[in-house]
């Protein structure tokens, strides 16, 4: 029960990624959020992802495949839908 209880909750969790993926991508910007930040927890969690991905806890496995997936979606939307970042790839300047 515990660990049913410990998968479920891995993946729920990464789940709560998806309201910030949607108000970045209806608001058409990311600026409130930090690169800083979305990047160093995006290269944080692919740091776990291999480990995750040896591991025989299947919580531990499928949290880490998850939460990879989903916090990818939230590095790419923040990325591109940051001005600092659009700025740069601007065409025409």
């Amino acid at each position: 029960m515990i660990q049913t209880i410990g998968m479920t909750s891995g993946i729920v969790m990464s789940f709560f990624n998806i309201p910030l993926i949607i108000r970045i991508v209806r608001r058409r910007s990311s600026e409130d959020i930090s690169l800083v930040w979305v990047v160093g927890a995006w290269i944080c969690v692919m740091g776990m992802v291999p480990q995750s991905l040896q591991s025989p806890d299947p919580v531990l496995l499928t949290f880490g495949i998850v939460n990879g997936l989903f916090f990818t979606g939230v590095s790419v939307s923040v990325l591109f839908f940051h001005p600092a970042i659009r700025k740069i790839f601007r065409r025409g300047d």
